[in-house]
């Protein structure tokens, strides 16, 4: 916890140079059309040189921008907090679990899926809370329940423990990811209350949303899933836009799910080019690509209303991560041989 006076001004200028170098829609029609290698050098001349130089005689293709993606991403986040001081500062690291939360689902999925330790390692972007040696025991281990065990001690095992022993009676991840969600996400508004006014309800606005939309992507996930699991059981507290009741009743019903969201104040007069996407979805993925769309207009707006909002340094993590996502999705897409078309389709771009 930092000690000293809040600074959102000096961070959110910090944080608006810095999107400034964000990739445009141009540079990444150009990365499609590159091999992984091509891929590397252009990153070389745009603010990854530090990373593709420091990891270029380690790696190279796909695995150096997978490494140098995650790196940088971990830097700038650190610097968001070596900038920040007393509130700003206490409200970032908070939310950047959500990298704890995103690592552990990575070591997870690899543990499920039998991969080696050394392919899980390069998709874990070491940005959260948790130390670099528990990081390095988990992609060890060789079960789930060993990986829980070795969280012993930490929040993020209790969350799992309580959901063990639904993932073992229906052999799906749904319930130990959806655990790890909720921990994190309903500990995001802890202490908050529910300010009306000011930078403060911006905040919790846009964490709100966040969980909002968390909750519409886990109702088509749990319709998607074909496992006999109660949505009820799934439902992230939080939001302004489901109850419990409502989501398990919106559970397989795509469209009335659409206009549950679009009938909402809050979003359906922010949104109106983001539900287009989501009533033009025709798959599930589509379908999270266009809701991680719309969080990322709402973000924007969000951080606009309000200078000294720090809502505008949650929409900055959040864009960062959209593009490495888009960088890194290129890149596999180029290594496997997908077509620019089935590429461009994987990519989010506002």
């Amino acid at each position: 916890m930092s000690t000293g006076a809040s600074n959102p001004e000096y961070v959110n200028a910090r944080v608006r140079s810095r999107r400034a170098s964000l990739f445009a829609e141009e540079d990444y029609r150009k990365l499609i059309r590159m091999g992984p290698s091509g891929i590397a050098r252009f990153m070389e001349e745009t603010e990854y040189d530090r990373e593709i130089n420091e990891l270029g005689t380690r790696f190279s293709g796909v695995d150096l921008i997978e490494y140098a993606l995650n790196r940088n991403l971990a830097r700038h986040f650190d610097d968001l907090l070596k900038w920040s001081d007393g509130t700003v500062y206490d409200r970032i690291a908070r939310y950047l679990r959500k990298f704890d939360v995103w690592n552990l689902k990575t070591i997870i999925r690899g543990i499920y899926t039998d991969t080696d330790p050394e392919t899980i390692q390069t998709d874990l972007i070491r940005a959260g809370e948790l130390p670099d040696s528990t990081l390095d025991r988990l992609v060890e281990v060789d079960s789930i329940e060993d990986a829980i065990d070795v969280l012993y001690g930490t929040d993020f095992y209790d969350a799992l423990s309580g959901a063990f022993e639904d993932y073992e009676e229906t052999g799906a991840l749904v319930p130990l990811e959806n655990a790890l969600d909720r921990e994190f996400y309903e500990h995001l508004l802890d202490d908050l209350g529910r300010p009306t006014e000011g930078p403060n309800a911006l905040y919790v606005e846009f964490l709100q949303a966040e969980i909002d939309f968390r909750n519409a992507r886990n109702a088509l996930r749990l319709a998607r899933s074909g496992a006999d699991l109660d949505p009820a059981a799934y439902y992230i507290d939080g939001g302004v836009l489901f109850t419990e009741s409502e989501l398990s009743r919106l559970v397989g019903e795509y469209d009335e799910l659409v206009d549950h969201i679009a009938e909402n104040k809050r979003y359906g007069d922010r949104l109106s080019t983001a539900f287009d996407r989501l009533r033009d979805a025709e798959s599930l993925i589509q379908f999270e690509h266009a809701l991680e769309a719309a969080l990322l207009e709402y973000a924007d707006r969000l951080s606009s209303i309000y200078p000294v909002s720090i809502s505008a340094v949650l929409s900055y993590i959040l864009a960062k991560e959209r593009e490495v996502e888009n960088i890194r999705a290129i890149a596999r897409g180029r290594e496997v041989g997908l077509t620019e078309t089935e590429i461009e389709e994987e990519l989010v771009i506002l």
